[in-house]
């Protein structure tokens, strides 16, 4: 080999190595699903692997509980780069434009044909209802506020979003309430529900919440990938392959079930200069 091929090989092996050294550190929740685990088997595993090749880099994963504190935690504290599947407007950090919007749906059996569609239904007085709550301190879900401003509290039943942690993706038990019948209806946010209710063996209806707002409380959000705000440059390339693979993305959440709206409402951009 010639002193000029060499060289130039030298710098094709510098150049390789430099990209494939290149790595899209991600925070996620490893007991999750249908968002995330450890096996990496939730709809936010798959996109981030999506997102990833088209950037060549190498996803690493902090596993981290998503409880109260975690953006803080994890993201803030440097330990990763992304965090997927966050509301659009949360104000904590910086979002992508968002890639999926979904709602909270009213998840009910089949063979009950209740067909409920908004919070005003007047059999829900008379119904077991189940909703998610977030928090040691049971803060309120939107379905939870607009149920608790109706005086609808007494046949109400409180499904802690995070659950049981020893147990498979803890959120599932509110749906798996509704299928055994120990809830006459639930209102679960819909990607949740939705895969979970295609896995149930008793067949259930899913009926977006109508309408989509509750007074001031939105029953709809549009969902992000999270940075931190000085990563410009991070969300720019993120923003840039979530447009290249709208639709590889929506086939992967269409196969995971989740509910979706059209997009609305812009992703924040005055916080890329915060």
């Amino acid at each position: 080999m010639s002193w000029s091929s060499a060289v130039v090989a030298t710098l094709a092996i510098a150049c390789c190595a430099n990209v494939q050294a290149k790595e899209l550190r991600v925070c996620a929740d490893p007991n999750n699903l249908p968002f995330s685990n450890e096996a990496r088997q939730g709809f936010e595993n798959r996109i981030v692997d999506i997102i990833a090749r088209d950037l060549n880099a190498q996803v690493s994963y902090v596993w981290w509980a998503q409880r109260r504190g975690n953006v803080r935690n994890t993201l803030k504290e440097g330990l990763c780069d992304v965090i997927p599947g966050v509301a659009t407007d949360l104000e904590m950090l910086s979002t992508t434009q968002p890639y999926y919007r979904s709602v909270y749906v009213f998840i009910t059996r089949k063979d009950r044909q209740l067909d409920i569609r908004t919070f005003d239904d007047e059999r829900l007085p008379k119904l077991t209802i189940g909703v998610q709550m977030i928090g040691d301190d049971f803060a309120n879900t939107p379905p939870a506020d607009a149920l608790m401003r109706r005086g609808l509290v007494q046949n109400v039943r409180g499904f802690m979003l995070y659950g049981d942690y020893a147990k498979d993706s803890p959120p599932r038990a509110i749906v798996e309430a509704v299928a055994s019948s120990n809830l006459d209806v639930a209102v679960v946010w819909g990607p949740l529900a939705g895969y979970f209710a295609q896995r149930s063996t008793v067949p259930l209806v899913l009926t977006p919440v109508q309408p989509l707002s509750d007074g001031p409380v939105p029953m709809s959000f549009n969902i992000s990938m999270g940075t931190r705000r000085e990563d410009a440059q991070l969300r720019a390339e993120l923003n840039d392959a979530l447009l290249r693979h709208r639709d590889e993305i929506d086939h992967v959440l269409e196969e995971y079930g989740v509910p979706r709206l059209d997009v609305s409402a812009p992703a924040r951009t005055a916080n890329d200069s915060d």
